[in-house]
């Protein structure tokens, strides 16, 4: 394959994907634009309300409208949605398969036009949504992992507001005046729905619930359980505060103690995978023999094979605290 044809397939793909990165942060600043508008109050200033009232071209949106069809078909309970949420992505799902879809593609068309092999293009396709998957997967625990960090902290800020005074409401206004994201959005949103006629134990139920963290699952608990027999609430979240601070040390010694494990896993699983590109994209006659007959075989069991024992060291590392 001549020089030039490899750089017009890595052109072509690098303008599809400016073209979807132009897309998401097109739909991310109407979304931070229409947030805005509904967090002013009344009056305060003026807001264009051209950015979130634009429409977008027919053939998008008919594409968004058929994908999310499909996925309200295929995910009647709306799992890919409620990770979306918990990813805190901007975009629904219809319009994340969309893009999907648009990465598989392209990945597709720069993989057989570099390696001249149908094969890695087809496995690209195959393993795109796969990644997507574990992307969102990441980004949740990811966020995860920060709150449960915060959460110690918080409730020990919560209980100090208690005690000097405050009400438990404006005690949670001011965490999320001094926390980093993701304590103060997710308390944020807790205050946003307590204003529009809400308790605030079923706004912080609604938040565990959706975060899916068993700390702040029992921290809700143990309030509503204070609100019914009495006591101190702030004594209450100080002990809570020490208990959940005890678990975070034992999982960061866990987090230590299994990342040989982890690193492994992934590195194992990349290395045959990464040689086998390079050897195909400067010698291909080499491989040829593993693209026609029992080759094909061979490949199948070996990939088998390798994500066999990827997940066999995933499972073995995965401690739960």
């Amino acid at each position: 394959m001549s020089g030039s044809e490899v750089l017009a397939a890595a052109m072509v793909g690098l303008g599809l994907a400016l073209v979807g990165v132009g897309i998401l942060s097109r739909f991310r600043s109407r979304t931070e634009s229409l947030a805005d508008i509904l967090d002013l109050p009344y009056g305060e200033r003026d807001v264009a309300i051209e950015p979130v009232s634009e429409t977008r071209s027919p053939l998008l949106t008919d594409t968004i409208q058929l994908a999310s069809k499909m996925v309200d078909q295929f995910d009647e309970r709306g799992s890919l949605q409620t990770k979306l949420e918990r990813a805190r992505l901007p975009i629904r799902s219809g319009e994340f398969v969309v893009v999907t879809i648009c990465v598989a593609l392209v990945l597709a068309l720069v993989l057989s036009a570099v390696t001249e092999q149908w094969l890695f293009g087809l496995a690209a396709a195959v393993a795109t949504p796969f990644v997507a998957k574990a992307y969102l997967t990441r980004r949740i625990e990811k966020r995860r992992k920060a709150f449960e960090e915060q959460l110690p902290e918080a409730l020990s800020v919560i209980a100090s507001s208690l005690s000097a005074g405050h009400t438990f409401l404006r005690s949670i206004q001011m965490l999320c005046e001094e926390s980093q994201p993701p304590m103060s959005e997710e308390f944020q949103r807790v205050v946003s729905e307590t204003r529009l006629g809400g308790g605030v134990v079923d706004a912080l139920d609604r938040m565990a619930r959706r975060l899916d963290i068993k700390d702040l699952i029992w921290v809700v608990q143990a309030i509503r359980i204070q609100q019914q027999v009495g006591g101190k609430l702030a004594d209450l979240l100080h002990t809570l505060a020490d208990f959940i601070r005890a678990r975070e040390d034992i999982r960061r010694e866990v987090n230590v103690l299994t990342a040989e494990g982890r690193i492994s896993a992934w590195v194992l699983t990349a290395l045959p995978v990464f040689i086998m590109l390079s050897i195909q994209v400067t010698n291909p006659a080499y491989l040829q023999p593993f693209f026609q007959g029992w080759g094909l075989l061979v490949l199948g069991v070996t990939a088998a094979s390798v994500l066999t024992g990827f997940f066999i060291i995933r499972r073995m590392v995965q401690i739960e605290v």
